[in-house]
C-alpha cells in the first residue's frame, strides 16, 4: 500500500526522504509522486498549496520526505534590472532575484520581450525559487489580494 501524506511541515530540516519537484509541480493538492530514492507516496491535501524547496510532506509513519527544488531550463536576465523587474512583474510572471541578475522560467515570448528591452539573456538550468507573493506568503495567483478596488 503506497503512503498517504495528508500535511506538510514548512520549512523543516529533517528529511528522511527527498523529492526533487520543479517550480510548476510544487503547485499540488492531490498527485502521486516518488522520492529521489524511488519510493512511492500519494499526496492529499486539502487544498491546492504552493509547496516551498524546504518543505516536507509527512507520511502516516512520520517519515518526513522533504521537497527540493529540482533543475529546470531558466533563463538569467541582465541590465536594467529595476526596469525589467517591472516589466517582468507586470506579466505576474515568477521570478528570482540576486543582486546582478533576475533568473525566470525559460520562455520564449518573456525571452523576445527582455531582449527587446535591451535585456542580456542567457539559458542555464538549475533550481528555481522565485519569490513570494506580494501580499503575505505562496505564489502570485492572479491579481485578487483580499480587497476592492472600489475607493
Amino acid at each position: 500500500m503506497t503512503a498517504v501524506a495528508h500535511y506538510i511541515q514548512r520549512n523543516t530540516t529533517k528529511a528522511d526522504e527527498t523529492v526533487s519537484l520543479t517550480y510548476d509541480a510544487r503547485l499540488l493538492r492531490r498527485k502521486k509522486l516518488v522520492t529521489d530514492a524511488g519510493s512511492p507516496f500519494l499526496v492529499d491535501l486539502a487544498q491546492t498549496t504552493s509547496v516551498d524547496a524546504g518543505d516536507a510532506f509527512v507520511l502516516p509513519d512520520g517519515r518526513h520526505v522533504t521537497v527540493m527544488a529540482a533543475e529546470e531550463p531558466l533563463m538569467r536576465i541582465t541590465g536594467d534590472l529595476v526596469r525589467l523587474a517591472w516589466h517582468i512583474g507586470n506579466r505576474h510572471a515568477p521570478c528570482a532575484i540576486t543582486p546582478t541578475a533576475l533568473i525566470v522560467q525559460r520562455e520564449k515570448v518573456m525571452r523576445a520581450m527582455l531582449e527587446h528591452l535591451g535585456a542580456t539573456v542567457t539559458d542555464f538550468d538549475g533550481p528555481f525559487t522565485p519569490e513570494g507573493g506580494a501580499y503575505g506568503h505562496g505564489r502570485t495567483m492572479g491579481h485578487d489580494h483580499s480587497h476592492s478596488h472600489a475607493h
